[in-house]
């Protein structure tokens, strides 16, 4: 077989139609390269992974013992509120939309995203988001009603700006996600190379096909569910007050409508990082790959948004409502439990290499299997019952989430990192972090689904002694304190890295995809010339070849002008439209018209901008020509 080298030669550098630089740090700021997007998303989603694990641990420091006075009522609840609403919106979302920033255009053969402007201004509707959210500390008290916000807890009897904050954020990081969704689902069904039909689309990208699906469709009525909340207690709209007509279980409705198949835009893309790293490191083509691309899209994706009533089997709903989403519970189990087996039969007799994401892949699909399992006794109604209000439920969650959301993460950021810095990572220290992240997880959660067969509540910030929940308790706060110095363990494994790590070349892992074929890192323009697509897998492909993959023809290759290569100019538009939505979110919280009024012109004069300055930049062209 052809080395990578011989495979993949480095392409040349090639001068690029640009109308403005992009060096330094000005350049970071307006840049419009999906890779740069990329990685200031991720860092700010591991930035968010930091605060989110360190309120996490004084979650637990709280409960390893009866009657502990670390975090008292309300300070516990805010911690634990903060610590939901960071991990999944600031934590996990950015690091995922990062990472499919990052290699989505590289896995199809594309040289950016459909709309780079838009790009840059959904990174900064996140980052608005999560200063705004965490400005709440400093300014009266961080949102305590849980990341679930039930009312009327969120609406008449929270006072202070926390509820504000919270809804506020949420909706402008919710509007970056929804057009971040829209971005990547365009890339993939319009910007595809040259030869890649449908069937020869990565897993990678019809997980994120799903994924993004499913962001724009359950993403609306969560907004829709905050602006509601902020015009119950900005203006006594009585939307959710039974005195006034309204009904407190709406708000169930329209948050589970996109709190559960949240869990979904999580998990598909971490699943499709999972499938990639386990062909590539079992040398092998996926297993299955129409079975698992139909499960996917004609079943996980319809069926996410009929189960979300399980949620709540216990407020209420009628036996026959209960009875039917039990049913839909069950029954999206069978698409989901097609995954696993796609994964099984890709390791099944392959020439299996245990890498470090390879070790991160493996550890998802057991732990998948732990979720999934106990997630078909929550489906149950009559079951629920029992459970619903225990730390089962809290463990079963986390398991999910920890279980293999947070390993495919892990995964294929380790699998990707060589292609983004051009540097490898320690092997030794990534397994070393793998086992000690490993141990935490099982130590941490185990003895949770055990308080909760023993019925310990959830949502308690102390218990008395004698209760027999002393032990369990003690566990799992050292299993929590275990994977957090896996954690520092993973980002001293990152900054040795990008300090002192050998360089990669361009297909480190003797890859199979188009993103490999790239030089490590990838220069601004991708490919040199777009490649044509001539099986599922192309490198591996043209491995089996000894040939390098082949070139598309140029009247295939749109962006390429005689020997130039245009590509997008960096824009300030994007950066002073977010900053005013920044000002008009800020004077919402503080119920300051001024502000809101401030912000509202400076996102006017933005998007005026932005909508005006291709034309500008034409004339400046024509003038100096």
């Amino acid at each position: 077989m052809a080395s990578a080298a011989e495979a993949a030669p480095a392409a040349p550098a090639l001068p690029l139609r640009r109308t403005r630089a992009d060096a330094g740090l000005w350049g970071w700021l307006v840049t419009t390269d999906h890779k740069r997007i990329g990685i200031l998303y991720t860092v700010l989603g591991l930035l968010g992974l930091v605060e989110g694990g360190v309120l996490a641990v004084l979650i637990r420091l709280q409960l390893a013992r009866p009657g502990q006075h670390l975090l008292v009522g309300d300070a516990y609840n805010a911690v634990v509120t903060m610590h939901g609403v960071i991990m999944i919106f600031f934590a996990a979302t950015p690091i995922l939309w990062g990472m499919l920033n990052y290699v989505i255009p590289l896995m199809i053969g594309a040289r950016d995203v459909a709309f780079p402007r838009l790009n840059m201004f959904t990174f900064w509707l996140t980052l608005a988001g999560a200063v705004l959210l965490n400005l709440s500390w400093f300014l009266g008290g961080a949102p305590s009603a849980g990341w679930y916000a039930y009312v009327p807890l969120s609406t008449a009897f929270a006072r202070g700006i926390g509820m504000d904050a919270y809804a506020v954020s949420l909706l402008i990081a919710q509007a970056g996600s929804a057009m971040t969704a829209l971005n990547l689902l365009v890339t993939i069904v319009a910007l595809r190379a040259p030869g890649m039909t449908w069937m020869k689309v990565p897993p990678l990208a019809w997980f994120t096909l799903g994924s993004m699906a499913l962001v724009i469709t359950a993403g609306l009525p969560f907004m829709v569910g905050l602006l509601s909340i902020l015009f119950a207690r900005w203006f006594g709209v009585g939307v959710y007050t039974p005195s006034q007509g309204g009904d407190v279980t709406l708000w169930l409705n329209l948050f589970w409508m996109f709190g559960h198949p949240e869990v979904y835009i999580l998990a598909l893309p971490a699943m499709g990082m999972i499938t990639e790293v386990l062909a590539t490191f079992s040398r092998k083509p996926v297993f299955g790959y129409g079975s698992m691309v139909a499960a996917v899209i004609a079943g996980v994706v319809p069926l996410s948004w009929i189960v979300w009533a399980h949620h709540f089997y216990v407020a209420g709903l009628s036996a026959s409502a209960n009875v039917a989403f039990s049913a839909t519970t069950e029954l999206i189990s069978i698409p989901m439990a097609v995954i696993p087996f796609v994964w099984i039969g890709t390791l099944w007799g392959g020439d299996l290499r245990f890498t470090t994401p390879m070790r991160y892949a493996v550890a998802a699909l057991f732990l998948f299997l732990i979720g999934g399992l106990t997630g078909l006794v929550n489906g149950n109604s009559a079951e629920d019952r029992l459970i619903n209000a225990t730390y089962w439920i809290v463990a079963h969650f986390h398991v999910v989430i920890l279980g293999m959301i947070v390993p495919g993460i892990l995964a294929g950021l380790v699998y990707w990192w060589p292609k983004a810095t051009g540097r490898l990572l320690s092997e030794p220290l990534g397994a070393a972090t793998f086992w000690v992240l490993a141990v935490g997880i099982l130590l941490t959660f185990v003895p949770q689904f055990l308080l909760g067969l023993d019925g310990m509540p959830r949502r308690i910030y102390t218990y008395v002694p004698g209760l027999g929940w002393h032990g369990m308790n003690f566990l799992s706060t050292a299993g929590a304190l275990i994977m957090a110095l896996g954690v520092v363990l993973y980002v001293l494994n990152l900054a040795w890295s990008l300090l002192g790590g050998a360089r990669a070349p361009a297909d480190p892992w003797d890859g199979r995809s188009l993103e490999w074929t790239t030089p490590s890192p990838v220069p601004a323009y991708n490919f040199a010339r777009l490649p044509l697509v001539e099986a599922r897998e192309p490198l591996w492909h043209a491995k089996l070849h000894n040939r390098p993959v082949p070139e598309a023809p140029e009247d295939l290759d749109p962006g390429r002008e005689g020997h130039l290569i245009h590509m997008h100019s960096p824009s300030a538009m994007p950066l002073l439209s977010a900053v005013g939505v920044f000002v008009a979110g800020y004077g919402a919280m503080l119920h300051s018209l001024p502000l809101v009024g401030i912000g509202g012109a400076v996102l006017a004069l933005g998007t005026l901008g932005w909508a005006l300055e291709d034309a500008w930049g034409y004339f400046l062209a024509v003038g100096a020509d």
